[in-house]
């Protein structure tokens, strides 16, 4: 079952206007969230983000954000679903060709959940390969990577670099060559000791996940630094993992052509643990509540 515009309807109805801005331009936002035993891991920092994008575009969601949340909710529960990926899409909705968004009276909202398969086991204990692209992360002063937006093809490019030398992720450098982020995740690497991933400023969406890394590690003592780094600086590291809602922490072992890491370092699987206690604490509080 599917959430289109306010109401669940079964996959094979659950359909949208050729005509529609995000399928002709890719103009739209979107976000990813996992539930965990039936709860949805920090909903409400997805939906802040979801309406900061839309700001960003000027495009109004046509949902508060608690009936969003209960949206969730519903399409989970119509799913019969307790272990879940969802992804909320808000497109500009359907109107006559053009770049112009009058042209589009309504927004179309689209809500899904599927039921969550782990990564493979093999990924965590030994940990997977990630390549450098050449293709270079959104100007963002031209595509803002802050806003999580249905144009991705950016991304999706590097993902083809990656696939194609037989890497899990690629890693994208900024235009300057400086490192942003991956294609759908963040990138963490450990350097004497301080827990180093890029700054903001280089130009990189804010990961819900990378931020509740940096709060872990504050809480854990460990020294971080957002900064602007050069790939030299991951050579150096000691160790290196990335980072989503679904991933989790997910250790690197090997950045094909700079360096081999040998599996998950100290740090990593240190922070693995404390994120895990963390949505477990949230699931407990949140059905208490």
């Amino acid at each position: 079952m599917i959430y289109l515009n306010g109401r669940l309807v079964p996959e094979e109805k659950a359909l949208i206007s050729v005509f529609d801005h995000g399928f002709l331009y890719g103009d739209g936002i979107y976000e990813t969230l996992r539930a965990y035993n039936g709860r949805v891991f920090e909903l409400d920092a997805h939906i802040a983000r979801l309406v900061r994008s839309s700001d960003m575009i000027d495009l109004k969601i046509p949902r508060s954000p608690d009936e969003i949340k209960e949206a969730v909710y519903q399409t989970m529960r119509a799913n019969r679903l307790k272990e879940a990926v969802i992804r909320i899409t808000v497109s500009r909705g359907a109107g006559n060709p053009g770049l112009d968004p009058a042209l589009c009276p309504q927004p179309t909202l689209v809500i899904f959940a599927r039921m969550f398969r782990q990564y493979p086991e093999e990924y965590y204990r030994k940990g997977v390969k990630i390549a450098i692209a050449e293709t270079r992360r959104n100007y963002r002063k031209a595509i803002n990577p802050q806003i999580k937006s249905l144009n991705f093809l950016n991304n999706v490019l590097a993902k083809i670099e990656a696939k194609k030398h037989g890497a899990y992720e690629a890693v994208m450098l900024n235009y300057r060559g400086h490192i942003a982020e991956c294609t759908v995740s963040n990138i963490f690497f450990v350097s004497n000791n301080v827990l180093c991933t890029p700054s903001l400023d280089v130009g990189i969406l804010d990961g819900i996940t990378r931020g509740i890394i940096l709060e872990t590690a504050e809480e854990l003592k460990i020294k971080t630094c957002e900064g602007i780094f050069k790939t030299e600086d991951i050579r150096n590291a000691r160790e290196v993992f990335i980072s989503n809602t679904t991933m989790e922490v997910m250790p690197v072992a090997d950045i094909i052509h700079l360096k081999k890491f040998g599996g998950p370092g100290k740090m990593s699987r240190q922070l693995h643990k404390a994120y895990l206690q963390k949505v477990d604490n949230h699931i407990k509080q949140s059905l208490h509540d």
